[in-house]
């Protein structure tokens, strides 16, 4: 038996999100049915991230024991042949037989894609939220940087969530035009990104909400401290879209650590 680390890159949209689910197709049950493929047997795919519905990503990880003997470029080949073209498998590596991707993790990045134009290109539909109207980049950059640091998120969690703190630590949280370097980029694309311990049902969607709230002028930079004092889900901003939403890197300190 041996147990496979996999990164995988998926677009999320038509599935029902990453977890199994009895309503739709999600990218777990896929995986799930690649291996049942090729190792003739039922195999648990358990995942760094359960992304919600809609929601892409470049950096997942997912964990699986199997029987069968492969080498990881074997176990990568294998699996995209049996898989949609929308999910790709990027790399495999044996992993220690207690590696579990989402208690292994010491952090995890997302980055969050805004297209701020009144006109918003059909190739970018599925992979941002359009917001049309002047935004203040540097108000909600400035305000993005309040959330760095140890913090109650309660407020920035959607209802229906069920953790035993809603305490988070965020070492980076950046706003800004999708590249530094002007002419690089469309020029109405704007990204949000964030680097954290881990990270509360939909609470990347509720902070992108919050600072488009303070971008368009209806509130100040200090309400996004506001709202985390609060620890009210009422005292934050909407919700964001899910399509801009990207899971892009799952950090585990440069080992594969074992968990339970």
């Amino acid at each position: 038996m041996t147990t496979f680390k996999i990164t995988l890159a998926y677009d999320g949209t038509g599935f029902v999100g990453w977890q199994r689910q009895a309503n739709g197709i999600s990218i777990q049950a896929l995986i799930e049915h690649a291996l049942r493929e090729l190792d003739g047997r039922d195999v648990t795919v358990t995942g760094a991230g359960r992304t919600d519905a809609g929601v892409h990503a470049c950096g997942q990880v997912a964990a699986f024991t199997i029987a069968r003997e492969l080498g990881p470029d074997a176990v990568v080949r294998a699996l995209n042949a049996y898989l949609p073209l929308a999910i790709r498998v990027i790399t495999a590596e044996a992993a220690p037989a207690g590696f579990h991707p989402r208690f292994g993790a010491r952090a995890k990045t997302y980055r969050y894609r805004v297209w701020n134009d009144e006109v918003m290109s059909p190739f970018d539909r599925a992979y941002a939220w359009h917001v049309a109207g002047p935004l203040d980049v540097a108000a909600m950059a400035a305000a993005a940087r309040l959330l760095e640091g140890r913090h109650d998120f309660a407020a920035f969690q959607a209802a229906g969530g069920s953790v035993a703190t809603t305490e988070r630590e965020v070492f980076e949280s950046v706003f800004r035009p999708s590249h530094p370097e002007p002419g690089t980029s469309p020029p109405g694309l704007l990204c949000y990104e964030i680097t954290g311990t881990g990270f509360l049902r939909h609470m990347v969607r509720i902070i992108v909400g919050s600072l488009v709230e303070i971008g368009r002028g209806r509130q100040p930079i200090e309400w996004i401290g506001d709202a985390m004092a609060a620890r009210d889900r009422a005292a934050a901003g909407p919700t964001a879209p899910p399509h801009g939403l990207f899971l892009v890197r799952v950090d585990y300190g440069g080992t594969l650590a074992a968990g339970s």
